[in-house]
């Protein structure tokens, strides 16, 4: 049995069940020892430079740091140590549209041997254009998977829902401009069907407001409760490879309230546009394969997992056709036949689990290690005990995250009301990109 290091950066508590899905798919997946370091709230013992290594894995949520980059440069800073590590290094990036050159950099510096990236190939050139390819590599990977847990809920969910009184229900997150416009279709097609269905004999229940967010296990009961559902691939259409994209559209943002997505790209990315095609399938688009949920979706490509009059129904990228879908809905003649397709595809092949992902990238650690000529650390000194503080220790950082989060939200009415602006401004940086508490400061100090 070999070893895993999984270092990440996460100060949640508790973490969303799609983040501790996806961080913790190895240790339930994998073969290997796996160890956790959480490098928001602890440095790099110095007793893990004694453990022999398969690989060193850069999980998403360190990666993703980088959306604030004073934390990401503490962060990196920390991690420091692991360049030592005779190991292979593995990355797992996304929203790779953003400061990519960050992602460039923390490649280069720490030694990275293969990014899993959630871009389409035909990205990679503009993506990772600096780094050596002769000693990078890199392959596609979903953006999230499905868990053993989503599919015993979305299971229970679908069996559970013997009516399904809704037609049509959907949710959407706002898109912001600098994504581009292909961030916003997911936007544009609740729009388009939420008008066309007003003058039509259905239910329906469409949102793309913040304060309509459903969590947690409500997410599948609602899915089950439509009998469609809808969407369109996620990613975004514009590369902002240093950040400066969005910093110009924040402070135009905050001069200009009132101005929409139009004037904001006039203003901020005039020729930015189309300089990026990160087009990529959605979880929840498994997550509907999984609850028995018919698909009405934006036309796209889909990772090649979802096929047009297969797995959904189709709508052209203009959104012209609107019409003819809920023409199809209201008939419901292809429903049943669509979602059995789907689910059996993609639910019953168990391709798109996280133990097929965990089994991919195990795969390439190994081709790595061969191509590098690093041994495996299995048949090594045995690292049961080394592996037992590990997981105490990572076990404590987890009870430290939530003792914090839990003294700053009793402090921050208090820190808000007494901290003159300088203070706050320099409370703001350091929370920033804190997760659950970096919400809540960030709202605070926006009502001042």
């Amino acid at each position: 049995m070999g070893n895993l290091l999984i270092a990440y950066s996460l100060m949640q508590h508790p973490p969303r069940a799609t983040v501790r899905d996806a961080l913790y798919s190895f240790e339930r997946h994998s073969d290997h020892r796996c160890f956790y370091l959480n490098l928001a709230v602890r440095r790099v013992p110095r007793w893990l430079a004694r453990v022999d290594f398969d690989a060193v894995v850069f999980q998403t949520t360190l990666l993703s740091e980088r959306w604030l980059p004073d934390v990401f440069a503490r962060v990196r800073r920390r991690a420091e140590p692991l360049k030592q590590i005779d190991a292979v290094k593995v990355a797992l990036p996304q929203d790779e549209f953003y400061r990519s050159r960050d992602v460039c950099d923390f490649v280069e510096d720490f030694g990275v041997d293969h990014i899993f990236s959630v871009a389409p190939e035909s990205e990679w050139p503009e993506l990772y254009g600096s780094l050596d390819r002769d000693r990078v590599g890199i392959s596609r990977v979903l953006t999230g998977y499905l868990s053993s847990d989503s599919l015993a809920k979305a299971g229970a969910a679908a069996e559970s829902a013997t009516e399904r009184p809704l037609d049509i229900g959907y949710r959407a997150f706002p898109a912001s401009p600098w994504w581009g416009r292909e961030g916003r279709l997911k936007l544009d097609i609740a729009d388009a069907v939420a008008r066309e269905a007003a003058g039509r004999d259905l239910r329906t229940d469409i949102s793309t407001e913040v304060a309509d967010t459903i969590h947690g296990d409500a997410w599948y009961r609602f899915l089950a409760s439509a009998k469609y559902t809808l969407g369109a691939e996620g990613g975004a259409s514009i590369h902002d490879p240093e950040g400066q994209i969005m910093e110009r559209s924040k402070r135009y943002l905050a001069e200009h309230p009132e101005a929409d997505v139009a004037e904001v790209e006039a203003a901020c990315f005039p020729d930015a546009e189309g300089s990026l095609a990160l087009d990529a399938l959605s979880p929840r688009q498994l997550e509907a394969c999984a609850t028995r949920t018919c698909q009405i979706l934006v036309e796209g490509d889909y990772n090649g997992i979802l096929r047009a009059g297969e797995h959904y129904i189709p709508v052209k990228r203009d959104l012209s056709d609107v019409a003819a879908a809920l023409d199809a809905v209201e008939r419901d003649e292809l429903r049943a036949e669509i979602v059995e397709r789907a689910h059996r595809d993609v639910v019953v092949s168990g391709a798109y689990t996280y133990e097929s992902f965990v089994g991919k990238v195990e795969e390439e650690i190994a081709a790595v290690a061969e191509r590098i000529g690093k041994p495996s650390s299995e048949g090594t000194m045995n690292s049961s005990t080394a592996h037992r503080a590990a997981a105490l220790a990572d076990r404590a950082s987890s009870s430290w995250v939530a003792l914090y989060l839990t003294v700053v939200g009793t402090l921050r009415p208090l820190v808000v009301r007494v901290l003159p602006e300088r203070g706050l401004a320099w409370l703001r940086r350091r929370l920033a990109g804190r997760a659950v508490e970096t919400a809540s400061v960030e709202s605070a100090l926006r009502k001042r």
